[in-house]
């Protein structure tokens, strides 16, 4: 089941921040992000980009994927269970 919240940004708000209501989205899914507020999927879900788009756009503003030991240790088995490593 999926729901939807809104809430509504005043049109001089968006006029004053020179942003279009896409850019202002994806500036808050940066924002939460990185303040690990949002998982990498969540932001990426919030900005309405592809998984390599907003990697990019991470890699364009330095913000680093929180990738830790546990995640990368994860993956190793992943790789390692389909034959890859």
């Amino acid at each position: 089941m999926s729901t939807t919240v809104s809430f509504e940004i005043p049109r001089e708000v968006l006029r004053a921040s020179r942003m279009t209501e896409d850019e202002l989205r994806r500036e808050l899914a940066l924002h939460l992000f990185e303040e690990e507020k949002l998982s990498f999927g969540k932001a990426r879900e919030l900005a309405e980009m592809s998984v390599w788009d907003f990697q990019q756009l991470l890699g364009s503003r330095g913000i680093s994927v929180h990738y830790d030991e546990e995640a990368y240790t994860k993956g190793r088995e992943t790789l390692r269970t389909l034959g890859r490593i």
